[in-house]
């Protein structure tokens, strides 16, 4: 099964607000203009990230600009969310289904080393601790 074979949800919605779905090959140009348009969305959603972090930062907000703040990063998170879904959905199977489950003997020794390094709790130097 390849990325093709399922419907490409759309960074945009139909009239009604419903989801809007493409199906292709990926390389024609409504598939060339939604990845501009993602790329846009991303680009923008990370522009409002900084100005967020700058206007919390200056702690002189009136709750206007809050809520205006808040309206648009509700918005840019909806845009990066169905982003997200729609490169998700077009992601290739795992080789694998169950990811709990080590399916070679590397693996094994991989998970032990890693679960000895995770229950090794590190020892604060006597200079750090603050009492």
């Amino acid at each position: 099964m390849s990325p093709t074979d399922h419907a490409r949800l759309l960074p945009w919605a139909g009239p009604e607000g419903k989801p809007c779905y493409l199906a292709g090959d990926g390389a024609g140009y409504l598939s060339r203009l939604a990845d501009t348009m993602e790329a846009t969305q991303l680009g923008l959603a990370g522009e409002l990230l900084q100005e967020s972090h700058r206007v919390l930062a200056s702690r002189q907000w009136t709750s206007g600009e809050l809520q205006l703040l808040a309206v648009q990063l509700t918005e840019a998170l909806g845009n990066v969310h169905r982003i997200a879904v729609s490169r998700g959905a077009r992601l290739l199977p795992p080789a694998y289904e169950d990811f709990d489950k080590p399916d070679d003997e590397d693996d094994w020794q991989d998970a032990a080393q890693h679960s000895a390094r995770a229950t090794t709790i590190p020892t604060p130097h006597p200079s750090t601790v603050v009492a």
